[in-house]
């Protein structure tokens, strides 16, 4: 009867060691979980910070080739401008054979905007361009590039700009991640119940929260 008796008592005290091992691999799976998110988001903050660094770099180069093909048609035009003005003089001191040979001379962008004007008869016509430079035919394939040069600059900066962002997002879910890596890892320091289950709620809520947002954002390979 006495052994029979002490069978409850036994099973009663087996209780509080399966609930510590229940915490314990809470903790544990919760730790574990943590701790490869975190590896994750360190990752990810470190491969947008590459493509930012990138972006950056790509976009001064555009911006350099920029500026260098803004400075050669300049230079191109203040070449036409000078031809040009030669031409004028020329023809209005009735030099026709130092106009044609000014004429034979203009740049191939520059002669079809001159063709262009002095088909208007700008010399008679009150409503012709002022100079071949107010046509539309004059556009410098120079200042195309700048431009356009220019626009990829913009998207490139903007890109390393969207990119810093994004890297400062992962390392802020790394900075959240790791108070998961607290709650989960103070839990087991305590031998109140109450405050393991607490704790690890908490820690297991923080958890989910982040990781749905982790989820939501982009990713870099």
């Amino acid at each position: 009867m006495t052994g029979g008796e002490g069978t409850p008592g036994d099973g009663d005290s087996s209780e509080p060691g399966r609930g510590k091992r229940r915490v314990e691999i809470a903790a544990t799976v919760l730790l574990s979980a943590a701790t490869v998110l975190t590896a994750w988001s360190a990752f990810q903050s470190t491969k947008w910070s590459g493509v930012q660094a990138i972006r950056f770099s790509q976009a001064s180069a555009s911006r350099t080739e920029s500026v260098r093909a803004s400075t050669a048609a300049g230079q191109q035009t203040i070449a036409d401008v000078t031809v040009f003005t030669a031409w004028l003089t020329a023809t209005d001191e009735g030099q026709t054979h130092l106009a044609g040979l000014l004429a034979a001379r203009f740049r191939g962008e520059f002669k079809a905007a001159f063709e262009a004007w002095e088909s208007t008869s700008p010399l008679t016509n009150v409503s012709a361009p002022a100079t071949p430079f107010a046509t539309p035919g004059y556009e410098l394939a120079n200042s195309r590039q700048a431009t356009q040069l220019e626009a990829t600059a913009s998207t490139q900066f903007s890109q390393a700009t969207q990119a810093n962002q994004r890297a400062d997002n992962y390392i802020l879910l790394t900075v959240l991640f790791a108070l998961v890596l607290f709650f989960g890892a103070v839990s087991t320091r305590f031998d109140s119940r109450g405050i393991q289950i607490a704790l690890l709620s908490v820690g297991a809520v923080v958890f989910v929260v982040v990781a749905v947002i982790a989820a939501l954002f982009p990713v870099e390979f």
